[in-house]
């Protein structure tokens, strides 16, 4: 029998953690998306899921995964309704209940064109876009020549200072799991001194590029050259649509659009830190 919209509205949330990860998966390959076990163990682990269970008792009804930066950010992702609820109020329960346990903690999220409309209505506003791209690296446009090199335990430290310059706020319960969590991790180097940092991870078939922090351009496209250098996958990485001359290069060596999401903030003007040198996230759902 259908559950009820009054049933549904009173269905409770609860927090997920990491034997909920199959689930996760089962919830996004029901929606069509990839089944993203490699980042759905990172996510549950650096971030707080939350989930309604299926009262059918088929796994989850609706799920998503909020990374916290403090009190001064969390980034939500991963926001998934299963096929047979879809369109009938579960993401705005969901979505509702993770609003009131940010309380007043500004909130930021990468919106798809169906869910923006969804999220506008709980009072977030865009402030940009991104373009996701893939495809196999040509190299037939040459990076720049910036000396790039694999990153070592001993760059952990000045990685994390970076960062945090760069993205505004602390994140080193997320970055210091990269080096377990990626299979490529490359620093740009300028007499002595890391000038940005990249890491490719595995996602099914392809190597997500992402982190990308980087000094300019220039040196963001040398981090991309050496971490496609070192894979024979295909290449996924969302770049921000005013990083330009960046998505020029990475179409001239043979990633292809595939769609753009809108980057969206709730309670805040805009994201900390300089957006000028953050060229591409973690991943669409931590930032």
């Amino acid at each position: 029998m259908p559950i009820s919209p009054t049933t549904l509205a009173q269905l409770p949330v609860r927090r997920l953690d990491a034997t909920d990860l199959l689930a996760c998966a089962d919830l996004s390959e029901n929606r069509g998306w990839l089944r993203e076990e490699h980042k759905w163990g990172l996510l549950l682990t650096a971030g707080t899921g939350y989930g309604i269970d299926d009262p059918d008792g088929e796994g989850l009804l609706a799920c998503c995964v909020v990374t916290s930066y403090g009190s001064e950010l969390a980034a939500i992702g991963m926001v998934l309704v299963a096929e047979r609820y879809a369109r009938r109020g579960v993401g705005r329960r969901l979505m509702r209940h993770v609003l009131e346990e940010a309380g007043e903690t500004p909130l930021t999220l990468y919106a798809t064109p169906n869910g923006q409309p969804l999220y506008e209505g709980l009072g977030f506003t865009e402030i940009g876009r991104s373009a996701m791209v893939k495809g196999h690296f040509s190299a037939t446009v040459p990076a720049p020549p910036v000396t790039v090199r694999p990153a070592t335990a001993d760059d952990l430290q000045e990685i994390l200072r970076l960062d945090q310059e760069i993205f505004g706020l602390d994140r080193t319960p997320l970055i210091t799991r990269l080096p377990a969590f990626a299979d490529h991790l490359r620093v740009a180097v300028d007499d002595g001194a890391i000038t940005g940092f990249a890491a490719a991870w595995p996602n099914m078939d392809t190597h997500v590029v992402g982190p990308l922090i980087a000094r300019d351009t220039a040196t963001a496209q040398a981090l991309v050259a050496s971490l496609a250098a070192a894979t024979d996958r295909p290449l996924r990485t969302d770049v921000d649509l005013r990083h330009a001359g960046l998505l020029s290069w990475l179409e001239e060596n043979g990633l292809a659009p595939i769609m753009t999401n809108a980057m969206m903030v709730r309670s805040l003007p805009d994201l900390p830190g300089d957006s000028g040198r953050r060229f591409a996230p973690l991943t669409v759902a931590a930032g």
